[in-house]
């Protein structure tokens, strides 16, 4: 008797704990289409966690187990078919390329390594901020997955090739740059 009324005290505090689970934070979400030749496409999701953004995600049609270079550029504008119109590497402070870190541009993000069916999880923390004011809000700017490896030394690039996928970071929480609703991701 004591047990049971010690879980109907204790449940509702459990449901309320699932409640404000990082799926419950605002979201912004990043759908990746393609540029021109290639198929490279997938759903990104970014939410803060205290001083980091956390990513969450799927890109699919990347070349077989090969690494990836991956980047948040400047501009929220993929309507070129080559992904040039996002323009360069997200950097508001003017720090060089490199590993992802306070010490490197706030768009310097970790690789995407495809598995042997061309497909990359996404799962990171980088230090940043998804919305809110200041320069380093990652909101309203590009996401690119690029054809190879970043090297993380060439600057202010990293040498990794084409632009093969493009996606905006929607400003508006739970929504697609459209104004859709997108779901979180199931954990």
């Amino acid at each position: 008797m004591k047990l049971h009324a010690m879980l109907l005290l204790i449940a509702p505090l459990l449901v309320a704990a699932c409640a404000t689970s990082s799926s419950s934070r605002p979201y912004a979400v990043a759908l990746l289409q393609p540029t021109r030749g290639s198929s490279a496409t997938g759903t990104i999701w970014l939410t803060q966690d205290g001083p980091e953004v956390v990513a969450r995600g799927k890109v699919s049609g990347l070349k077989p187990n090969q690494e990836h270079g991956f980047h948040v550029h400047e501009t929220g504008d993929c309507s070129s078919n080559d992904g040039m119109s996002a323009g360069g590497h997200f950097n508001p402070h003017g720090k060089p390329h490199g590993r992802p870190g306070p010490e490197h541009h706030a768009g310097d993000l970790p690789a995407l390594r495809a598995d042997a069916r061309g497909d990359a999880d996404v799962r990171f923390e980088v230090p940043g901020t998804v919305f809110g004011p200041g320069p380093e809000a990652l909101a309203g700017k590009a996401l690119i997955v690029h054809a190879a490896p970043d090297d993380y030394t060439t600057q202010p690039t990293g040498n990794s090739g084409a632009r093969i996928a493009c996606g905006v970071i929607s400003t508006q929480p739970g929504r697609d740059i459209a104004g859709n609703e997108v779901p979180p991701p199931a954990r």
